[in-house]
């Protein structure tokens, strides 16, 4: 809290508020000389701005009136049937009515703390987790319990009968991880829905980044694993990052009994997302748009991660170990235990480098200190290069 004073009492909740660490650092970015691997926003050149345009274009011609008007809670249908279509593709059947629009993943994870969490109540999260989804769900004052992780990620053995006893759900995201960039093997994947099955714990798979693999092969979500094995699955699905961020649109799919409660949940919200932006981002995708599309963004990610993996080779020090992801934004570094990575973003900013130290994605207690994440896709070649030779000469003088 600040020293200002003043007549009115914020609630326990607001007070206990804390800044994103990402969203700090993202302040110091904005100068033009950082270079910057801090930021997890996708890459510019793949914002179909032509397409979107038209497609907005189209909608307020043909049917403004309506795409002005509030619409229903759970989502406009049409798009609503086409995600339900496309989760076909990773192996899950569901119908439209098991769809909620939202806007943006974020919210979800907003409306998901309100559906399940009370003060105290235990969920269960991977160590390191995506740093937006503890934000969100700190709100609701639960109790986090780390299950362990390992260079093939999230380890389901590592969630025994003791740790998983009256959780309200696991949070996982399976594919590229935020923050390690890691995916989860389709032999964990199979253990992890048979374990949460078995101990009758919902899983929320949030899966952002499952369209951006450039490398080895896609792997079923744990949305049709999970209910083959007789699990709760709770899958989270983002257009931001095959279309726009900016669009701030999302879905969840879920059984209907917990998309109920949920619209419940969103009426209280905002009533619904926009009309307008679910009329034009369906127009935008309904003629097989993406699959045209994602091949070009998938291309770029490869090469600006493929750019960075050669510069830290390069130039980070054999005592550094780093992930090597086959898909999405970001590359985890583990440096030798006696460097603090906060310390060492202090000194990297003084050389105009800006990174994301790793302790703030660990919930509780085990973080790890001597960690930090990259983030490739939006900086040019040149800058990766120089700033990657930076990072590596500060870690060798630590």
């Amino acid at each position: 809290m600040d020293s200002y004073t003043h007549p009115y009492t914020f609630s326990q909740r607001a007070q206990q508020l804390t800044s994103s660490t990402i969203r700090e650092i993202l302040k110091v970015t904005e100068r033009p000389e950082i270079i910057s691997f801090a930021g997890g926003l996708p890459a510019p050149q793949g914002f179909p701005v032509d397409v979107i345009n038209e497609a907005f274009g189209r909608v307020l011609a043909q049917n403004g009136r309506s795409a002005l008007q509030y619409g229903p809670t759970e989502g406009y249908a049409p798009l609503r049937a086409w995600v339900a279509e496309d989760l076909k593709r990773v192996g899950a059947d569901v119908s439209p009515d098991e769809i909620l629009i939202v806007s943006g993943s974020q919210q979800a994870l907003d409306m998901l703390g309100k559906l399940f969490i009370d003060p105290g109540s235990k969920v269960l999260v991977e160590a390191p987790s995506y740093l937006g989804a503890l934000q969100s769900f700190s709100l609701f004052e639960p109790t986090y319990v780390a299950v362990p992780t390992d260079g093939g990620g999230l380890i389901p053995e590592g969630l025994t009968a003791d740790s998983a006893a009256g959780a309200r759900f696991i949070y996982a995201l399976p594919n590229f991880q935020n923050p390690t960039g890691l995916t989860l093997s389709l032999e964990r994947r199979h253990a992890l829905a048979e374990r949460c099955a078995a101990l009758q714990i919902p899983i929320v798979e949030d899966d952002p980044y499952g369209e951006l693999r450039y490398a080895g092969e896609a792997l079923p979500g744990l949305l049709g694993i999970g209910r083959a094995a007789g699990a709760t699955v709770v899958r989270l699905g983002t257009f931001s990052k095959v279309l726009a961020p900016g669009l701030r649109l999302g879905y969840i799919a879920a059984p209907r009994h917990i998309i109920a409660k949920l619209v419940q949940i969103k009426q209280a919200t905002d009533l619904h997302t926009a009309t307008l932006t679910q009329m034009a981002v369906y127009e935008t995708i309904k003629g097989g748009f993406l699959t045209q599309h994602l091949p070009m963004v998938r291309d770029l990610y490869k090469q600006q991660c493929g750019y960075m993996l050669d510069a830290m080779a390069q130039h980070f020090p054999a005592t550094a170990s780093w992930t090597r992801p086959e898909g999405g934004m970001f590359i985890w570094v583990t440096l030798p235990e006696h460097i603090d990575g906060t310390k060492l973003l202090a000194r990297a900013i003084e050389r105009n480098v800006a990174f994301v130290p790793g302790e703030p994605f660990y919930a509780g207690a085990g973080a790890k200190a001597n960690t930090l994440r990259l983030s490739f896709v939006t900086v040019p070649e040149d800058k990766i290069r120089a700033g990657i030779a930076i990072l590596g000469q500060l870690i060798k003088e630590s």
